[in-house]
């Protein structure tokens, strides 16, 4: 029987095409099912950006399934952590949860060549989130 998520943890951003979609992406890649993953934007774009999606095929996390979905309050409510990236005051804020603010350049209308280093700080961050997660599970 599978043991229940360490944590679920809620990822937003304005349009939940880019820099969110890509955090989710390397989440449920180096995590797997020990971590619960949600993402949504404050106003969702119409598809996930197709230079986020190509940049992170290039490490081999494959979000091209991915829709931007948007926020709601239960997605917040049912998340331990909820890291934004730029969705200013649309996002609710609930007691008892674990606020991230990651400021990260915006990809919405740049290649490939100018995501590559976004995807990579966004893992840098994701490692560094597995490893508070971990930490946490052991206290």
């Amino acid at each position: 029987m599978p043991s229940a998520p360490l944590a679920s943890v809620l990822f937003l951003c304005v349009h939940n095409a880019g820099r969110s979609q890509m955090a989710a992406g390397f989440l449920r890649h180096l995590a797997g099912d020990r971590v619960e993953v949600r993402s949504a934007g404050s106003v969702p774009g119409d598809q996930v950006n197709p230079a986020a999606v190509e940049a992170m095929k290039e490490v081999g996390v494959d979000i091209a399934d991915q829709q931007p979905k948007v926020l709601t309050t239960e997605a917040v409510q049912a998340s331990d952590y909820v890291i934004t990236m730029g969705c200013g005051d649309a996002c609710p804020v609930f007691p008892g949860k674990t606020y991230l603010d990651w400021a990260l350049e915006d990809p919405a209308g740049k290649g490939v060549e100018a995501v590559r280093p976004i995807r990579d700080e966004i893992r840098t961050r994701i490692e560094a989130l597995i490893a508070e997660i971990d930490a946490r599970q052991q206290a």
